[in-house]
């Protein structure tokens, strides 16, 4: 059994792979062996990733407050507490806060080989992120 205390900071989400304010706590990080990356990660309203992938998958479980999904060429899908969220490895895909709603959630990944956990693309524009439903409560 190895207990690790709280010792890192929370850390603002780099604004290479993200619009508006993101903010991410390290959970579990690759190491000894495991390829094992988890971090809770905080939107602001509005606040989301760009279009990514993960080399080996990606799963996140929503905690609180409401997102939105979307995998290349699907629908944007609403997220709330308790949906989890695969996606498959190499699939095209974005998550973030709903316009006017935090969400936060864990997200769980391998890394590849060589460490790496997503391949970043470009930003989710304004008219992307707009093209959700209207969110019912």
């Amino acid at each position: 059994m190895q207990i690790t205390r709280k010792t890192t900071e929370t850390r603002p989400g780099p604004t290479e792979w993200s619009t508006g304010a993101v903010y991410i706590d390290t959970v579990a990080a690759p190491s000894n062996g495991s390829r094992l990356s988890a971090s809770s990660v905080h939107f602001t309203p509005g606040a989301r990733t760009a279009w990514h992938t993960h080399p080996n998958g990606q799963t996140i479980y929503v905690t609180e407050g409401v997102g939105l999904v979307q995998h290349r060429g699907g629908p944007v899908e609403v997220i709330r507490p308790g949906d989890r969220v695969f996606f498959e490895p190499g699939e095209d895909h974005w998550h973030g806060a709903a316009p006017d709603r935090l969400m936060t959630y864990l997200a769980m990944l391998e890394v590849d080989d060589e460490g790496n956990p997503a391949i970043w693309g470009d930003h989710v524009t304004d008219e992307e992120y707009s093209a959700a439903a209207p969110i019912a409560d």
